[in-house]
């Protein structure tokens, strides 16, 4: 990656951290009682059940990695969670915009960590995957791997719901739609994240190629 690839994925790094943190404060300080859970911690633990927050932790840490040139960046795991960070946010990004944004009205620092984290984030990570790469690290098989981390978000989601109650998503809300609606509507999350998949493989192919002849 070159020294722009780097300094723009340590911004994205920073970014995720300060979006993340102040998302957890806000949350520990909140008077609001609307929270399903009343006292901390676990008002603050519960943020990271979030898919959004799970994915900026996983666009952040990969982002620092490629920032200070650590791990194995060649190998399947880094692989796979490089793609998984940008496409899990591209995912976030879209589906909060299409569907969530009208379903809550953020003030104050609230706002602004729901903007860094529902909008700057995905910005910041799929440009810069666009323009800095890195390049083919994408393949069929990297995809496949790619598809573990959604399946098992929705797995924790829907069983840690049946213990508690809690759907950090109105979509999946088994108590208002029931199974098979919330299935219906995580398999739509599904498609949406397999046809980012595709595309990213195809560009990230296409991209590659044009690195090379250049």
């Amino acid at each position: 990656m070159t020294s722009a690839g780097r300094v723009w994925s340590g911004v994205t790094a920073a970014v995720v951290a300060i979006g993340v943190v102040m998302q957890a404060l806000v949350t520990a300080t909140s008077t609001g009682g609307d929270g399903f859970y009343k006292e901390n911690p676990e008002r603050v633990l519960n943020v990271f059940a979030y898919f959004t927050i799970q994915s900026n932790l996983l666009l952040g840490g990969t982002c620092l990695l490629l920032a200070l040139q650590l791990g194995k960046q060649d190998s399947t795991l880094f692989k796979t969670l490089r793609l998984n960070g940008v496409l899990c946010i591209a995912v976030t990004g879209i589906v909060y915009h299409l569907v969530l944004a009208g379903t809550d009205d953020p003030s104050g620092w609230a706002w602004v960590a729901n903007l860094l984290v529902h909008t700057a984030t995905p910005l910041l990570g799929v440009l810069g995957w666009l323009v800095f790469g890195p390049r083919r690290q994408t393949d069929g098989r990297i995809v496949a791997w790619s598809v573990v981390y959604p399946l098992l978000w929705v797995a924790f989601t829907l069983i840690r719901g049946e213990g508690t109650g809690f759907y950090p998503y109105e979509f999946a809300d088994v108590d208002l739609h029931g199974y098979g609606r919330v299935l219906l509507n995580c398999l739509f999350v599904a498609l949406l994240f397999l046809a980012l998949a595709a595309g990213a493989t195809l560009l990230d192919r296409r991209i590659g190629r044009r690195t090379v002849k250049n």
